[in-house]
């Protein structure tokens, strides 16, 4: 739990701090990076992480990546400029990328899967606890003290996690395999290349360049021609990074495709209501950040519960109703009276957190029941990745959705001369002064209605997790039913894999 809270905090303390970090170092057209470096070297290093500790164990792979963050924690405190800074969050990222596949994999192993839901649900609280201390801790360092401190308190912190793992964490013992482990280096660059190329291009995207612009169409059809590169590659590779049985396995493919539609829709409340809160509802940012909270808090609550309703109906049927509850919810967020008071979405996303807590930790749970211990890391692996790509392409299909339905609103605005998208339309509200009191609500109006559109859009993502659980997933997991699921240690090597476990396999 303290490796998880790492990446957890990671993610939300450097947004409180950016004004005076870029005060201090400068390069605001670029410190967006900040975010983006951080969040593509996570997601491109998750399936080599996901082979590496279902080859060489998960202890080695953990404790690689908390140094590996500990040092690019290190440099970022130590930075000269923005492009430095930048660097050492992709060093960070590189950590982090181990650190959120490893330890959700490790849950799965250390505990048998009738307790899996209270370690996995303990493990979200991390990411509720962070998602609300991280803000108010950055803001407290960067006002306080200074900017740097929000990477050095990384430090004590990965100590005593470093520690522990070394300490405490008992792998059970494997016989050594017959010949030499390989690790498929030329696939791995090719999944990273490919994956920066993909991300660099959904983020920059209607940021930096327009979307129908050289740059893009370049990133675009690089990254095509590259994916198909390491499908080659992969398919001759004696250990791929990414094997074909992932894809070929229906509940795999099923819960990679359903979460990653749950990372599209999860845009929707993460990046858009904060937004929405302060613009629409003229709340400051400290309350704007409390109605997204509550969605925190209700995620591991329910998560908590979920195996009450997985163990008498199954973790597809499970799964169904969480995101068919999260379906009507999001359809209900247009519905909302203008301007409303701030109970309203904060009531919804308080709802939205109970319908996912129930509908991801049964598919995460489920899946990596499917498989033994050789195969779990890069199953979970493969899951956290989905999801990671779809928060990026949620991030700019939707981004592009807010902007443009706004930029129709505003062809009839009552003032010429109001910003066309979303970000500078909610700086404009910050300030009273900036335009007339007529023009501002009808700025506020146009919000209202571009973030509408952007709830409907995840309501159509929900829409196609349903359809991949459906279509594609079995009416019941064939869970394996491994060592690990006595009270006594699991011994990995007597663990079957998935194509060789079906006499010990268990519908669910």
């Amino acid at each position: 739990m303290l490796g998880m809270a790492l990446a957890a905090i990671d993610g939300t303390i450097v947004s409180t701090a950016v004004p005076q970090i870029v005060g201090d170092l400068g390069g605001f057209t670029v410190f967006s990076w900040l975010f983006s470096g951080y969040l593509l070297a996570v997601t491109v290093t998750l399936p080599l992480y996901g082979k590496l500790s279902d080859t060489f164990g998960r202890k080695p792979v953990l404790i690689a990546g908390i140094i590996l963050f500990l040092v690019g924690s290190l440099l970022c405190a130590a930075a000269w400029n923005m492009a430095a800074l930048i660097a050492f969050r992709i060093v960070q990222g590189l950590g982090g990328g181990a650190l959120q596949g490893t330890i959700q994999t490790i849950a799965a192993d250390l505990y048998p899967l009738k307790e899996r839901p209270r370690i996995q649900a303990r493990l979200s609280t991390v990411w509720a606890t962070s998602s609300v201390a991280g803000p108010v801790a950055g803001g407290l360092l960067a006002g306080y003290a200074d900017w740097r401190w929000i990477f050095l308190i990384n430090l004590p912190v990965g100590a005593v996690a470093l520690w522990l793992v070394v300490r405490y964490l008992q792998e059970p013992s494997r016989p050594r395999p017959a010949t030499r482990p390989r690790v498929d280096w030329a696939g791995a660059l090719a999944v990273f290349a490919t994956g920066a190329l993909l991300l660099t291009a959904l983020v920059q995207g209607g940021v930096a360049w327009p979307w129908f612009s050289a740059p893009s169409l370049g990133l675009f059809g690089a990254s095509a021609l590259l994916a198909a590169l390491t499908v080659v590659v992969e398919r001759r590779a004696a250990e791929p990074i990414i094997p074909g049985w992932v894809w070929r396995r229906r509940t795999i493919a099923s819960v990679n495709l359903a979460l990653g539609a749950m990372g599209l829709l999860m845009v929707a409340p993460t990046v858009f209501l904060p937004t929405y809160a302060q613009s629409v509802l003229g709340l400051g940012p400290i309350a704007a950040g409390f109605v997204l909270s509550v969605m925190t808090l209700s995620w591991p609550v329910s998560a908590a519960f979920s195996d009450r309703v997985y163990n008498r109906i199954g973790f597809r049927r499970t799964a169904m109703l969480g995101m068919g509850a999260a379906l009507l919810i999001l359809l209900a967020f247009p519905l909302l009276p203008y301007p409303g008071e701030a109970w309203h979405p904060a009531l919804l996303m308080l709802l939205l957190g109970a319908a996912l807590g129930l509908f991801q930790l049964p598919l995460i749970v489920g899946v990596q029941s499917t498989v033994g211990w050789a195969e779990r890391g890069t199953t979970t692996a493969s899951v956290l990745f989905c999801r990671q790509v779809g928060q990026s392409i949620g991030a700019a299909l939707f981004g592009a959705i807010a902007n443009g339905v706004l930029a129709a609103r505003l062809l009839d605005a009552p003032v010429d001369g109001l910003p066309g998208d979303l970000d500078a339309v909610a700086r404009t509200l910050e300030d009273p002064g900036a335009v007339s009191s007529a023009a501002a609500e009808y700025l506020r109006r146009a919000v209202d209605a571009a973030v509408d559109h952007v709830y409907v859009g995840a309501a159509g993502a929900a829409a196609l997790a349903l359809l991949a659980l459906i279509t594609l997933a079995p009416r019941r997991f064939p869970v394996i039913t491994e060592p690990s699921d006595s009270p006594t240690a699991p011994d990995p090597a007597a663990t079957p894999t998935a194509s060789e476990a079906a006499p010990a396999r268990q519908d669910r």
